[in-house]
């Protein structure tokens, strides 16, 4: 009989995908990919025998209309028992991915069906056709990397080579069910096609700007990006200041080493989607918007059912689940989560980080709990896989400590002419402490005086109740407040009122929590800054006096908030303590360096505090590898925790809500609704739903805002008047 792989509604059989045509093409696509990390036989291997189950009479049968039955699991069988050797568990290795390349990469041994042990074991029925010899000749040696019984590499490898198999099966399918879909990821430029792009802008630049000993600095550090990128791969470090024009000069350093070694993109990965917006709309201005493939959450879409009108859109989407753009702009969250994944849609992308230019944006942010694991993936991109990777930052992190970091330590290369030069030149900012505590009405008096002014502090509590007693003091006029507690639409608004406010050179005072110390483009005389980690401190700095045009130097004062530190800045702050006492600059280049070694020193305990090294390590020797486990445990950093849809355009609200609640693709929604949440801690999500101020609604129990009268033009959402009346119960019932 024919065995077939994919059925066409509607479309008689004989026009069905052939099962053998289905294989054939998913193991070329697959070796295609893993032959950049030298593994060609593994993903073909794997290609051939994802679909090895479909060569049974139930599974033909689904395709006519029965019910679903298991086809992953025959082909991981088969490689366990024809391709394993005592010394060499090959076949093991390969199960992994055959068997998760539906569901996710699964653990090696766990409670309940899901584990590959449980998988390996169940009782199948026999195929009812397919080829005595399903590799067909493929033969298969030890993975193309040194492993040593290393899990975190052997994990590594294999989430590559899934992520090669899922992506060609993606593709193959696509093609043959929706071909019209598939030729909308045409069309992308090749990197090479770029390097004139940049150079022509380049020149345009230089033409353009005036002479000044800053802009000659400016074009050194530019001049010095293109010499180190002939230097070989591995990695680098960028140590420009704020104002030093490093993204444009970073992406040089990127494209013309990627070009002179091989490379095949450029990722650019960035801590804030405030950031990400402004680098990459440089990048399409100087690329071209079908160069720049930007991913993550705050793109805006379409309304329903208009996504054909947008091919923009529609090009962004579909590049997003693969990365198959030269040049990629994402979130640390985005890049590092899908590192730890096990799930296909965030793997799909791993494959098209092998051999690329890497810029880490702002590298002093990775975050310190899983900042081991960080580093070992950035180890694995460089060492094994092809990758540049470039620590980019004016307050570079010291990861070189071997007692510290073990085997993640890295060494970069710095790219920077004299960054200790460099730092004095660009200087526009004087720090002062503020001895003892201040609280918030002797705070406000300091603000009061100022007519422009930004505070930046470490709680929402604080910076609401801080808006409200300078308000009080100063009145309304020219006050503004930036929390999390606003929907990223609210906050944007608001940052152009502030924005119009200081060109204008009003009054503009300003109480923020430290989101807006990243990409934010402000630039106030005078900024004052709660105690927290040096590398925060210099963040603030960044937003005083940032264009250099004030007489003299600007003013940072730090001070101690009254009230308790959070447990997770309590170090930080500590340490900072000690930078501020001993430096008379507590932002120079060797204050920030002290800074970083003593406090990764005392936190050496805790940079993989969720025991993810360990837990790689620990199942190797008998191959039971933990990927569902450590995807659920890594998280690039722990979020308050559930977004609420806060959205006041009644009408936007509305049909986000209906889709939510309704639609047979509630995801679609989700993704609508994320520009108009808010982010909550659990305690105060609890409260009002208790409340009756926020209903779930859907299947996923999406949290709604419906007491629209807790939602404050200039607070943005009141958690603690939860229960105080409102929108009547059931509004959305």
């Amino acid at each position: 009989m024919d065995f077939y792989a994919h059925s066409l509604p509607d479309k008689p059989e004989d026009q069905w995908q052939p099962l053998s045509a289905h294989l054939a093409n998913v193991a070329e696509l697959a070796a295609q990919r893993a032959a950049y990390f030298n593994a060609e036989d593994w993903a073909r291997a794997a290609g051939l025998l994802h679909d090895l189950g479909k060569y049974t009479l139930p599974f033909q049968e689904r395709l006519r209309g029965a019910k679903p039955v298991d086809h992953s699991t025959a082909g991981a069988q088969w490689a366990v028992a024809n391709l394993d050797v005592p010394e060499a568990p090959i076949g093991k290795l390969l199960a992994y991915a055959i068997a998760g390349h539906h569901g996710g990469l699964p653990d090696g041994v766990a409670e309940g069906a899901g584990s590959l042990e449980a998988r390996l074991t169940k009782r199948l029925a026999g195929l009812d056709g397919g080829p005595a010899d399903p590799l067909q000749g493929v033969s298969l040696s030890n993975p193309p990397i040194k492993l040593e019984k290393h899990g975190a590499q052997l994990s590594f490898f294999l989430r590559m080579v899934f992520s090669c198999l899922v992506d060609a099966d993606y593709l193959d399918t696509e093609a043959f069910m929706d071909p019209d879909r598939a030729r909308w990821r045409e069309g992308r430029p090749a990197l090479a096609e770029l390097w004139p792009r940049l150079e022509a802008y380049l020149d345009g630049l230089r033409g353009k700007v005036k002479d000044g000993p800053l802009n000659r600095r400016r074009n050194q550090i530019l001049e010095a990006c293109l010499q180190a990128a002939e230097m070989p791969p591995g990695f680098f470090s960028l140590t420009v200041p704020t104002g030093g024009g490093k993204t444009i000069s970073s992406l040089a350093f990127a494209l013309k080493h990627a070009l002179g070694h091989g490379l095949r993109r450029v990722i650019y990965v960035i801590p804030y989607t405030s950031i990400i917006e402004q680098n990459a709309a440089v990048f399409k201005t100087i690329l071209g918007d079908d160069a720049v493939l930007e991913h993550h959450s705050n793109l805006p879409m379409p309304e329903p059912g208009r996504e054909e009108d947008d091919p923009a859109w529609q090009r962004n989407r579909l590049a997003s689940e693969n990365w198959d753009s030269p040049v990629v702009v994402t979130t640390n969250v985005q890049f590092f989560e899908s590192l730890f994944a096990n799930r296909t849609s965030r793997c799909r992308k791993l494959h098209n980080m092998v051999k690329s230019a890497i810029i880490l944006d702002e590298a002093q942010m990775l975050p310190r709990e899983t900042l081991i694991p960080c580093l070992e993936a950035l180890r694995e991109l460089a060492g094994n896989y092809g990758c540049s990777v470039v620590l980019c930052t004016a307050t570079q992190p010291v990861l070189s400590d071997a007692d510290t970091f073990k085997k993640a330590a890295v060494h970069p290369r710095e790219i920077a002419p004299d960054p200790a030069g460099l730092y004095q030149e660009f200087r526009r900012v004087e720090v002062s402490k503020h001895d003892g505590q201040l609280g918030n009405d002797e705070l406000a008096r300091h603000l009061a005086a100022e007519e422009r002014v930004l505070c930046i502090v470490n709680t929402r509590a604080q910076a609401r109740e801080l808006f409200l007693e300078l308000r009080g003091l100063a009145g309304p006029q020219g006050i503004f407040h930036l929390s999390a507690l606003m929907y990223p639409g609210h906050r944007a608004r608001k940052l152009k009122q502030i924005k119009e406010a200081l060109e204008r050179e009003g009054v503009c005072r300003v109480v923020s929590t430290q989101l807006v110390e990243a990409g934010v483009d402000l630039n106030f005389p005078v900024v004052w800054r709660a105690l927290a980690g040096v590398d925060s401190l210099a963040q603030a700095a960044g937003r005083c006096n940032r264009e250099g045009k004030l007489p003299g130097m600007g003013r940072l004062h730090v001070f101690e908030p009254q009230g308790k530190i959070r447990d997770s800045q309590k170090v930080a702050a500590q340490k900072a303590r000690g930078v501020l006492r001993r430096f008379p600059d507590p932002l120079s280049l060797e204050a920030v360096r002290q800074y970083f070694e003593h406090l990764f020193w005392q936190e050496k305990d805790k940079l993989d505090g969720k025991g993810i090294m360990t837990l790689l390590e620990a199942g190797v020797s008998k191959l039971h590898l933990p990927f569902a486990t450590v995807a659920g445990l890594f998280s690039y950093f722990d979020s308050p925790g559930e977004a609420v849809l806060v959205c006041p355009e009644i009408e936007k609200r509305e049909a986000i809500i209906a889709g939510l609640r309704y639609s047979p693709h509630p995801g679609r929604f989700a993704r609508q609704a994320q520009p108009y949440t808010v982010q909550l801690y659990p305690h105060e999500l609890r409260g009002l739903v208790q409340s009756h101020d926020v209903e779930l609604i859907g299947e996923g129990l999406f949290p709604v805002l419906v007491n629209q009268e807790l939602y404050d033009d200039d607070l943005g959402l009141l958690v603690e008047r939860a229960g105080e009346g409102g929108s009547p119960q059931g509004l959305y019932a």
